[in-house]
């Protein structure tokens, strides 16, 4: 039995889960594509994008990097975003399969972590120095607790540098630093970790609608955007329909219970992507990925490196 929250799925609801997207086909989903449009049980036929991946360092002996491949061949997870705490771990699964992993920048090593990170000396020369080194398409997965002034300067030099390399910041916060980030940049271009957190879906909505350059993954959402009865919430169902084209999926394989429990989570992101119309899942499983990073997320993916 795994420790129940939003990602972390109790046996019980894993299997019904797998029942959904295996062998049964007469559930509501499928249902629903009859008489509404939407995709139904098809979804298992759609490559994923999972925009939120983190390979961190106590993963690196349990979960090498073949068996993160695996689960995500398993899963139907054709390409990945990953951040890493260090970011060898990113390096690491990226040198692997090259063309399964887009590489973004964690901030986080040695004592630098998501409370101090800020303040560490140094950061921003660290930051540069791995963004000349490798490959990454973003700064983040990081932390903003809140808008302190003192991160400001800081904060100001890391959105010029993700401008001036056309690269997108990646941060988990509420609204308030999100909004002072692009009074930075206005041009900039970020993800927002976990859709806000636990910002509701009216925020999120009027957000999006502020900033057109704002995107959003849906990792631990799920159980925001899914009922206790596993129909769609209908604020998240607005926002999401609405906004097709700027969310992403994502796992948050933030400690190992998660990638104990990846198949399961990913199985939850296809049950709600179930419940709209193809054109929708579509986007939302990988073609804004697709966009935003200017790969081809494709089935023929899996099984290869």
């Amino acid at each position: 039995m795994k420790i129940t929250c939003r990602g972390l799925i109790t046996g019980a609801t894993a299997l019904s889960l797998l029942l959904f997207l295996g062998t049964s086909t007469s559930g509501f989903a499928d249902e629903g594509a009859k008489h509404t449009g939407h995709i139904g049980k098809d979804v298992a036929a759609l490559p994923l994008f999972d925009a939120h991946i983190h390979y961190k360092k106590p993963a690196w002996g349990p979960y090498p990097p073949g068996t993160v491949i695996e689960l995500m061949d398993k899963s139907g997870v054709a390409m990945a975003l990953v951040s890493s705490t260090p970011d060898e771990g990113t390096i690491k699964l990226w040198q692997y399969a090259p063309n399964r992993i887009v590489p973004e920048l964690r901030p986080y090593h040695g004592q630098a972590g998501s409370g101090n990170w800020t303040k560490a000396p140094g950061m921003f020369d660290y930051l540069v120095q791995r963004l000349n080194a490798y490959p990454h398409a973003g700064i983040g997965e990081f932390h903003l607790h809140g808008v302190d002034p003192h991160d400001e300067p800081l904060l100001r030099k890391i959105a010029a540098l993700a401008k001036e390399k056309n690269i997108y910041i990646h941060v988990h916060s509420g609204k308030a630093p999100v909004d002072m980030l692009f009074s930075f940049e206005p041009g900039l271009k970020i993800i927002w970790a976990h859709a806000g957190m636990s910002e509701p879906a009216e925020t999120v909505a009027a957000m999006l609608a502020t900033y057109p350059m704002l995107y959003a993954d849906t990792s631990f959402r799920e159980w925001d955007i899914l009922t206790s009865q596993g129909a769609i919430d209908p604020a998240w169902r607005r926002v999401l329909e609405r906004f097709s084209d700027r969310f992403m999926v994502g796992s948050d394989t933030w400690v190992n219970e998660q990638w104990d429990s990846y198949g399961e989570i990913m199985a939850t992101n296809r049950k709600w992507l179930s419940q709209f119309p193809r054109a929708i899942a579509e986007k939302i499983a990988f073609k804004n990925a697709e966009r935003l990073f200017g790969r081809t997320v494709d089935k023929s993916l899996i099984g290869k490196r």
